[in-house]
């Protein structure tokens, strides 16, 4: 049996920046409060139907979440609904520069030079 090499390479933390998403904070961001909202879901046990019964957002949102089709969410919402499911939302903001050659791109706004 041949056993070949497999080669590992350390993620940045971020997924959607590991595969070179113009967004990959906001995509970040958004994964996880889904994933709150999902496992508050999940806590007490709530149905799609039970949950827009407590928050007053649409079943087919939740079904949404849990099929993580976030295209429709926007940050903001994503908190409001961890709000109205009794979740408090701590945000921290740390800005800082991005690196040199990636500033510098012109071509593409968020890509980075070769």
């Amino acid at each position: 049996m041949i056993r070949e090499r497999i080669d590992v390479v350390r993620g940045s933390g971020n997924i959607f920046r590991d595969f070179g998403d113009a967004n990959a904070d906001l995509e970040q961001l958004r994964a996880i409060l889904a994933a709150r909202i999902i496992r508050a879901l999940d806590e007490r046990r709530l149905t799609v139907r039970k949950a827009q019964q407590i928050t007053g957002i649409a079943a087919a949102d939740f079904s949404r979440l849990r099929r993580v089709r976030l295209g429709r969410f926007t940050v903001d919402r994503l908190i409001t609904i961890l709000a109205r499911l009794d979740q408090q939302v701590d945000v921290t903001v740390t800005v800082r520069p991005r690196s040199r050659r990636r500033a510098l791109s012109k071509d593409r706004p968020g890509a980075a030079l070769p």
